[in-house]
């Protein structure tokens, strides 16, 4: 199944099932299980790891943008992402993944996570702060010293926290033996995980996005002042302008970077610049939709918040625009002079 249908078939799903008052629940505490049953049923949560012919390839990552760019278009309050990634580990190192959505770790840059040897099996002690769905997860997939294994929420201590969109950021204690640990097959480590953590956040926000810019224009054409709609106002048309574009720019770099995660460019330079770029829109479309939209887009029956809420949530995880634009010195630094034009084409180096 192409890209194109796959996402097709998700903004149908979405359509349905992710309403503004769902989304209003599960920020108030209740998981949407008809939802992920939904999900589940349609084969979305194993998009990554399904198209893997071989370990550690991430063949189905287009697949699981499409589906990725329309969860973020319709705010969906799953953990779809998150079920994407850590089901993709455990195919990886050849570990059966259990049903229900799924958490992972690591989330941060160069975190520490002490996995040991022991009689019993393999320990890992660590404290983790903000970690995406970890309430809701039936296990938390857990990469540390080179093996992947499988964590009980029940064996955490879980300290629950939320994002500003209101979703689960829980705060883990962990001392507890991982079960099914296996070698992660070569090329797969931390580094690895946390871009992958990166794109997907990249791929929701202009998803996202799209959605702003949607909603906000119709709302300058139907929206009268003086007699015309606000539409019609050089002000307004340029604002709507500056956020076109950023929504633009956001879509083509963030699809840039999921073709470099395919094999067609450097993933990690084209990682650094779409969670940069993106980022950096992610703030002026949320800013300028609100100015458009005036007191409305605030209350809490309009769903402007749903999306922007999210924007800013997702622009702070798995690296803000500073961080990755760091990287992305580092990464030209390394390549010298000469190595700066083919990652700027995705050529190949000579």
């Amino acid at each position: 199944m192409s890209d194109t249908l796959v996402q097709e078939s998700a903004a149908r799903l979405f359509a349905d099932l992710a309403t503004p008052a769902l989304i209003n629940s599960a920020e108030a505490g209740t998981f949407p299980m008809e939802l992920w049953d939904a999900v589940e049923k349609a084969g979305f949560a194993d998009a990554l790891a399904a198209a893997a012919e071989r370990p550690a390839d991430l063949g189905g990552i287009a697949n699981a943008a499409a589906i990725l760019h329309e969860a973020g278009r319709f705010a969906v309050p799953l953990p779809l992402a998150e079920t994407m990634i850590a089901r993709w580990l455990l195919a990886s190192a050849g570990v059966d993944a259990p049903q229900g959505p799924l958490a992972f770790l690591p989330i941060e840059r160069g975190v520490d996570l002490a996995l040991r040897r022991e009689a019993k099996g393999w320990r890992l002690a660590a404290r983790v702060a903000s970690v995406p769905w970890a309430r809701q997860a039936r296990a938390i997939v857990v990469l540390a010293e080179g093996q992947v294994g499988l964590l009980s929420p029940t064996s955490l201590d879980i300290r629950l926290g939320q994002s500003l969109a209101g979703e689960p950021r829980d705060d883990l204690s962990v001392d507890a033996v991982a079960a099914a640990v296996k070698p992660a097959p070569t090329g797969v480590d931390g580094p690895l995980v946390y871009r992958l953590g990166a794109l997907t956040r990249a791929v929701l926000m202009a998803g996202a996005m799209e959605e702003v810019l949607r909603i906000t224009v119709q709302y300058a054409n139907d929206r009268a002042q003086f007699g015309r709609p606000i539409g019609k106002f050089q002000a307004i048309q340029q604002q709507l302008a500056v956020l076109a574009e950023n929504v633009a720019a956001a879509g083509v770099i963030a699809a840039a970077a999921v073709e470099a995660a395919a094999g067609q460019g450097d993933f990690a330079f084209s990682v650094a610049a779409a969670k940069s770029r993106v980022g950096e829109a992610a703030g002026k479309v949320a800013e300028t939709a609100h100015q458009v939209h005036g007191a409305i887009g605030f209350t809490h029956e309009h769903r402007l918040h749903h999306l922007t809420r999210r924007l800013w949530s997702w622009r702070d995880e798995f690296g803000v625009e500073s961080e990755w634009s760091v990287e992305l010195g580092r990464i030209a630094a390394a390549r010298g002079a000469d190595g700066l034009w083919p990652l700027l084409t995705g050529s190949a180096v000579p």
